[in-house]
């Protein structure tokens, strides 16, 4: 299966307000494998802006710590399926644990 990752990064790890985050490290998945792993610095942030992009972008995983019930609806609305309650660790850990169905997930981390 091919997917598209992106997590959200500030200070090297997760971040957990997406719309503050530095950067996107964007992850290409196939067969389980990372292919390619880039950063992407996303447009100001504004309602619905962020999976707008990550949706122009192919995006169709993102992994939040935190997520506000519009924005959900917008991800969902571009064929981006939210993991929520990502804690905050280092990009290429996450990752990892995603792919090897090992990514341990808390509770939803915004209260917008």
């Amino acid at each position: 299966m091919n997917q598209k990752v992106a997590i959200p990064v500030v200070n090297g790890l997760l971040s957990a307000h997406f719309g503050h985050c530095q950067y996107f490290i964007i992850a290409d998945v196939v067969d389980g494998e990372i292919r390619q792993i880039k950063e992407e610095v996303p447009p100001p942030h504004e309602p619905g802006v962020i999976p707008r992009w990550l949706g122009a972008l192919g995006v169709n995983v993102v992994l939040v710590g935190g997520i506000g019930q519009k924005a959900l609806e917008l991800f969902k609305q571009f064929g981006i399926n939210p993991v929520i309650g990502v804690p905050q660790k280092e990009p290429k850990q996450l990752l990892e644990d995603f792919i090897n169905d090992k990514l341990v997930v808390g509770a939803n981390q915004c209260s917008h």
